[in-house]
């Protein structure tokens, strides 16, 4: 009983030593982030025919606070997929260490290229199609916050959702998830992700069209590379067996 005690805070002083690492990590990419606001600030509003502008001083920091969070967020994703693999890497087998190493850089990757797909593909077609309904009604002005808060909006869940693919390896290759349970569940996730694409989109229905179909196309990718790793797994383990069969047969004759 002591034993497991000890265990258990052993185990819970290592969660607070990788927890403390990733909010250090997120506090150094924050002030890098926030160093560096201006030129984000200005790569980000150079496609803007207009200026933006601000209804008070504190919009002007909610700016900065928000360019270096999204930097902070970046940088922090492979930290926080190093302090997870090291919190795990003791359960693991050695093959299964170096297959959950190699996922670290695909997370990072892919949250970019998540970002990237919101950003020049999903949101320019939104802020077209909502400009277009109000171009013969209003006069069109963006604040910096206004403008920002709906880019984040849009581009953000994109980095979180497509490291998806990459998360269902992983625990397919742990064995916590297999290509059955996910195609058994299919109808609740598209649920889940049509519920998710309303909320981050404008209230309309072309918006969360667009966003809708990608994320159940990455659901579906998904299934598909949780198939080839559980495919693999499972010829891996035969392979074992029958190599543990053929030792057993030598042993006997022996």
């Amino acid at each position: 009983m002591i034993d497991k005690e000890l265990q258990i805070v052993d185990h819970l002083e290592e969660l607070r030593k990788r927890i403390i690492i990733s909010a250090v990590a997120f506090v150094v990419f924050f002030i890098v982030g926030f160093m560096f606001a201006t030129d984000i600030y200005k790569w980000f509003a150079k496609g803007i025919d207009m200026k933006l502008s601000v209804l008070g001083p504190s919009d002007i920091l909610w700016v900065y606070f928000m360019l270096a969070t999204v930097v902070a967020i970046a940088g922090t994703i492979p930290v926080i997929a190093i302090q997870i693999w090291l919190f795990v890497r003791p359960a693991l087998r050695p093959k299964e260490r170096k297959i959950a190493l190699t996922y670290v850089p695909a997370l990072f990757f892919l949250f970019i290229i998540g970002l990237a797909f919101g950003y020049f593909v999903i949101f320019p077609m939104i802020l077209s199609f909502l400009l277009h309904l109000g171009q013969d009604m209003f006069v069109t002005q963006f604040t910096a916050e206004k403008y920002f808060q709906f880019m984040m909006n849009v581009t953000l869940p994109f980095g979180v959702l497509f490291e998806l693919p990459v998360v269902v390896m992983f625990l397919t290759s742990l064995g916590i998830l297999n290509p059955y349970v996910l195609s058994t569940i299919r109808k609740y996730a598209y649920f889940i992700l049509a519920v998710i694409a309303v909320v981050i989109t404008p209230p309309d229905f072309v918006s969360d069209f667009i966003v809708t179909i990608p994320l159940f196309v990455l659901y579906e990718i998904s299934i598909s590379l949780s198939k080839f790793v559980f495919r693999k797994q499972l010829k891996r383990r035969q392979e074992e067996e029958k190599e543990w069969t053929v030792y057993e047969q030598g042993d006997t004759i022996k």
